[in-house]
């Protein structure tokens, strides 16, 4: 990110109240889209915040790198999805390299004849070298999850799972096929942890070595994840170069008013609650299926959480919104901290929110109510733009800020379980990123 330092107070893209930009909905997620994939399990590293580089067992794309978690599939719903798995996982030493499979809960797969691999417990498996193709229709939108069907317990530990998302015939701006559904921005957040005493052993002596441990039985996880990357690297951009193994990021932004769809996968084996601050987001749907009483009922049976307890294996879809409502004073700043702050709040469908700006009218032109400390008292992160106004930057010490260009509200979300945000106990880090609400006008990308 690029480092702003201002000594006047400025706004975003000249006056926010004054040039609105038209905004496009729906910031993407990153994946691979189709009806045909070629998947292939081999070997990679991952590196960690606290200096820690660990061998994975990943899914790529093709011939690509090893990717921690796998490659997200993107998909219509209808669409009959065929995804061929190439074996090339190598081991230590003279050992041999393990089969590997792919299952995917939610769908009723099949394998392809001729391409069928070898019987395994769950399903068919790929030797090493070798190839299986499967074929399943994606009769459901939603959010799901694939992994390894081979030795579980081990090859969800080295990294071999990732998300499917199946897109509703309603369009991509929804989640399932009901107006109560659509979204503005949407984010996929897989968590997942490791225990880095399964990745070392078999990168020093190969998986048969994990019998004469008790890793797996103890299992004694001390590196989380978001999409494959431990905080602070959850909030660098996709695909930068110094993580070639985990491309995915996870830093959700949105605009006030705007329904930011969180799309939540348990990629490990542990629970994890995930705790979102700004408000309470809203569940309508679990493993793929909407919470409704009936068909066409929409998620009438949805509720509200503060804390999304997302469970292995599984995966939730909830919408969270952001709008201002309930701080008692103007998010846009009032006329009495300069012209600039001279703005309308106007609403015309009676919902007491202005139609532009998404400003609570209730709190137009409202003061905050306590007094402001001086610079001089401060203590700054990095995240602070030197204004408690959205949309604004004000002076800042050299050195200080620059994480928050935009001057947009910021909001930590991380796992509710303490320990789960750190590094191998270094704090802050695992499991946490930033929520940014960013002004009207300020694009998503």
């Amino acid at each position: 990110m690029r480092i702003i330092k201002t000594v006047i107070q400025v706004t975003v893209l000249g006056a926010v109240f004054m040039i609105l930009l038209t905004v496009s909905a729906g910031a993407g997620i990153n994946g691979i889209s189709g009806t045909t994939f070629n998947l292939t399990a081999t070997t990679g590293h991952v590196s960690t915040p606290d200096g820690g580089s660990y061998l994975i067992w990943g899914y790529a794309n093709g011939a690509g790198l090893a990717q921690y978690p796998g490659p997200t599939l993107v998909v219509n719903q209808g669409a009959l999805v065929t995804v061929k798995l190439t074996n090339s996982l190598t081991v230590a030493g003279t050992g041999v390299a393990p089969n590997v499979s792919i299952v995917f809960p939610g769908h009723q797969a099949k394998v392809l004849p001729g391409n069928s691999g070898v019987p395994g417990v769950l399903t068919r498996e790929a030797i090493p070298g070798g190839t299986v193709s499967y074929q399943f229709k994606a009769t459901n939108p939603g959010t799901y999850t694939y992994y390894s069907g081979t030795d579980s317990a081990l090859q969800l530990e080295m990294g071999l799972f990732g998300a499917i998302i199946v897109r509703p015939s309603s369009g991509s701006n929804f989640a399932y096929n009901h107006q109560d559904t659509r979204f503005e921005q949407e984010y996929l957040f897989l968590l997942s942890e490791m225990d880095p005493r399964v990745h070392q052993r078999v990168e020093q002596f190969g998986p048969e070595s994990m019998a004469a441990t008790d890793y797996l039985a103890n299992f004694f996880p001390v590196l989380w994840f978001i999409n494959g990357r431990a905080a602070p690297d959850t909030m660098s951009d996709a695909g930068v170069p110094w993580l070639p193994n985990q491309p995915y990021n996870s830093m959700p932004r949105m605009h006030p008013g705007e329904k930011l769809l969180m799309r939540i996968v348990g990629g490990g084996r542990d629970l994890h609650p995930f705790h979102h601050h700004g408000s309470h987001s809203r569940v309508i749907a679990r493993d793929g299926r909407l919470l409704q009483s009936a068909p066409g009922r929409g998620p009438d049976l949805s509720h509200e959480v503060f804390t999304v307890q997302s469970q292995p294996g599984s995966t939730i879809d909830t919408i969270f919104e952001w709008t201002g409502k309930g701080l008692g004073w103007d998010i846009y700043g009032t006329p009495a901290e300069g012209p600039e702050f001279v703005h309308t709040c106007t609403t015309n469908d009676g919902d007491d929110f202005d139609d532009t700006t998404f400003e609570y009218c209730p709190d137009h032109y409202q003061p905050i109510p306590v007094q402001l400390p001086i610079t001089q008292e401060l203590t700054f992160g990095g995240f602070y733009s030197g204004s408690p106004f959205l949309g604004l930057l004000g002076s800042l010490p050299p050195g200080e800020g620059g994480l928050n260009p935009n001057g947009g509200y910021t909001y930590m979300w991380h796992s509710h379980t303490e320990k789960e945000m750190t590094n191998y106990d270094i704090f802050p880090g695992g499991m946490m990123t930033m929520l940014v609400i960013e002004a009207p006008g300020v694009p998503i990308p």
